[in-house]
């Protein structure tokens, strides 16, 4: 399937302004958006045209009633000078998941997959050719009817934005146990890439960056007992040799690239552990010497070393990030392969040009 396009394309390009030595993430963004609108079930004729404010009433109900979801992509630039996309299949996928959950009708393959294609060969030169830059991929879906009333709207608006980023965390990054608040519950949305899931952490991540801290490490929601995820990531460990992530579950969401490390330890012969792990256990662990690594993994932070981990009052220091031979080793083959260093034996490369 195809989906027909209609390109309005910008007079005059912004990218001349960009200065790429100082991009923050997030921050900037492309020339164009996707734009398509799905009304009483049915999907009308997409668009691509400059990115800017859309028109929206503050009665709209994603306002209200948070029916908002959103995935993350990159688009990287080879050394030939080639763009490709890691995993889209992937995120459409789960963003369909995610639509499912906030009763919000599917996006169709060919929408996502044509509009997303259409405006990365539009905007390819917005791709950085800088080592570890890449361009940021936000697709968002999120209710439009101008109605009050706790209900599925009946109009939704689905947009691809792009920005060409740098790193999201730009050294190690420090965490703080976090024993009061919690991310998702059991039964609950947090499988779900929606709005709200990020709204909620702000308060507590706010008070812990009040104490020197970078992002949290949300627990279990019944215990606060069990590691789920750490802020923007999921979270990994490497405990005597092996790699220890929590198992997924309703209440954690199943990361893209967490997927990706997994499978790429899986192939180097790297003990893999998809279990329970409590707070308990990794102190004791540090405090035997048998914790030798922890990070976090997801497409904004790819694979980002965690320095310290911080619970009742003591941080627990991890080694130097020189020294991880495990999580330096996964980190360097994902990033060989989204930069085309590296033979993509897993089919997870979309080339666009």
């Amino acid at each position: 399937m195809t989906a027909t396009i209609d390109i309005q394309r910008v007079k005059e390009s912004r990218l001349a302004m960009l200065d790429f030595a100082t991009l923050q993430f997030g921050k900037e963004f492309s020339d164009h958006m996707f734009v398509a609108d799905c009304i009483d079930g049915v999907w009308q004729e997409p668009k691509i045209m400059p990115f800017g404010p859309l028109p929206s009433s503050p009665a709209q109900s994603a306002l209200h009633y948070g029916q908002a979801i959103f995935e993350g992509m990159k688009a990287f630039r080879t050394a030939d000078n080639q763009i490709q996309l890691f995993r889209p299949i992937d995120n459409f996928n789960r963003l369909n998941i995610s639509a499912e959950r906030m009763a919000m009708p599917p996006i169709p393959e060919s929408i996502f997959m044509e509009g997303l294609l259409q405006l990365i060969k539009l905007d390819q030169a917005w791709v950085p050719a800088q080592e570890g830059y890449s361009l940021y991929i936000r697709p968002v879906y999120y209710a439009t009817e101008e109605a009050l009333g706790v209900r599925p709207s009946s109009s939704y608006r689905f947009v691809i934005l792009t920005s060409p980023a740098g790193k999201y965390y730009a050294d190690p990054v420090k965490v703080l146990v976090e024993t009061e608040y919690t991310r998702a519950s059991e039964g609950g949305m947090g499988y779900a890439k929606a709005a709200g899931n990020y709204g909620g952490s702000l308060h507590p991540t706010k008070m812990a960056k009040e104490k020197g801290y970078d992002q949290l490490i949300w627990m279990d929601a019944k215990e606060h007992r069990f590691a789920e995820e750490s802020g923007t990531m999921n979270v990994m460990f490497v405990i005597d040799g092996k790699l220890v992530t929590p198992a997924l579950s309703s209440s954690k969401l199943a990361g893209i690239t967490r997927d990706s490390i997994l499978k790429l330890a899986g192939s180097m012969n790297i003990p893999v552990e998809e279990r329970n792990i409590s707070v308990e256990e990794l102190v004791a662990a540090h405090k035997a010497g048998h914790l030798q690594d922890a990070f976090g993994v997801g497409t904004a932070a790819n694979l980002s070393p965690i320095s310290l981990i911080g619970y009742e009052g003591k941080d627990y220091h991890l080694p130097p990030v020189a020294e991880r031979a495990i999580s330096n080793r996964l980190g360097d083959a994902l990033n060989d392969i989204k930069y085309g260093n590296a033979a993509d034996t897993f089919g997870w490369i979309l080339k666009v040009n």
